[in-house]
């Protein structure tokens, strides 16, 4: 571990992820989850994802700490032959839920063409990019989405109806990533809002109002509000379609009714998530080699004009923390390392 800018560390990887680990298990989680739960922490912070790396071990210890979540239960995953997928996280975190389906999806995803993985009643705390990830390392499409808590406004008003409600997206490529993109509907992620409150830094314009539905860039004031969807109408009917996709279609809570669940206790949002996973070589046939190439060739035009695609920064982050190490906010290290004991 070495000192780089004020503030920050830089850790190896691999003592970052035994220190994630020695925290969960701290908590009381049973093995099965704390090796799933860190692989998703330490990689936000290998990607140089502040709101979803270590930050992440403190709201799953409030999580534990309200009494909510089930520490221990195994995940039932259950197929009957189409091309659905569901997995009852039994009221645990997803994580463990996510690996427990993935064989399963990636199963049927080939026999159809098409699959589908419904989570139910899980308590989802992580990013959705590295599942998406490992969805396409099965040379899959897929397409993510998830509620969370009621806290952002729909476009004209200023009561809190959607969660964040992120969506994420992967295309398999040739090489060692793919393309993805996972984004909150929100206009900033509720992970990056406590961030700011955290240091005492404003939001961004346009990210939320206060509780009498004014703009605000103050986040203890919007968190006592509402957060904004990005894009106006557009964000906010897209946060709508996460409600009905991942909520109501699935069985599952909307973002209001988790929030109702958790009753002030600030726990993780618990509601569902649904995974959609496409085959590129039962969907496009004798043309599938065609159908990459197109891919390659549009990736191949934006990033000729000195354009980025999504996730490249996080490539590139990736990288730098595999050879130098992860950098990782000094305060944030010792408060999880209070939490494990000092203890890797």
């Amino acid at each position: 571990m070495s000192a780089t800018t004020a503030g920050a560390l830089r850790v190896p990887l691999d003592e970052l992820a035994g220190r994630i680990r020695a925290a969960l298990r701290g908590l009381g989680l049973a093995e099965a989850h704390v090796q799933a739960m860190a692989r998703v922490i330490a990689a936000g912070q290998r990607d140089a994802c502040q709101s979803h790396g270590i930050y992440r071990v403190l709201t799953c210890a409030r999580t534990v700490r309200a009494g909510k979540v089930d520490l221990h239960a195994e995940p039932v995953v259950e197929a009957d032959g189409s091309a659905v997928v569901r997995v009852d996280a039994r009221h645990a975190f997803s994580p463990l839920a996510f690996e427990r389906g993935l064989p399963m999806l990636a199963e049927v995803t080939r026999r159809h063409g098409v699959g589908a993985l419904a989570i139910r009643h899980c308590f989802h705390f992580s990013a959705l990019w590295p599942e998406i990830e490992m969805i396409t390392a099965h040379g899959l499409a897929a397409l993510a989405m998830t509620p969370s808590h009621a806290w952002v406004a729909p476009a004209g008003g200023h009561k809190p109806v959607f969660g964040t409600n992120p969506i994420a997206f992967g295309w398999p490529r040739p090489g060692p990533t793919p393309l993805v993109f996972d984004f909150a509907t929100s206009a900033i992620a509720r992970g990056d809002l406590e961030l700011h409150r955290r240091t005492g830094t404003p939001l961004p314009p346009d990210c939320g109002v206060d509780a009498a539905g004014h703009p605000s860039t103050d986040p203890v004031a919007v968190a006592s509000g509402a957060m904004r969807a990005f894009g106006g109408h557009k964000g906010s009917a897209l946060a709508m379609m996460v409600e009905l996709m991942a909520g109501a279609l699935i069985g599952d809570w909307t973002s209001r009714e988790s929030l109702d669940f958790d009753a002030g206790a600030g726990a993780a949002p618990c509601h569902g998530e649904l995974i959609l996973a496409f085959d590129p070589v039962r969907l496009g046939g004798a043309d599938s080699v065609d159908g990459q190439r197109r891919a390659e060739d549009m990736f191949d035009a934006i990033t000729a004009q000195g354009a980025r695609l999504p996730s490249q920064r996080r490539f590139e982050a990736r990288e730098r923390s595999l050879r130098e190490g992860v950098t990782v906010p000094a305060g944030l290290y010792r408060e999880m390392l209070a939490m494990a004991g000092g203890v890797a």
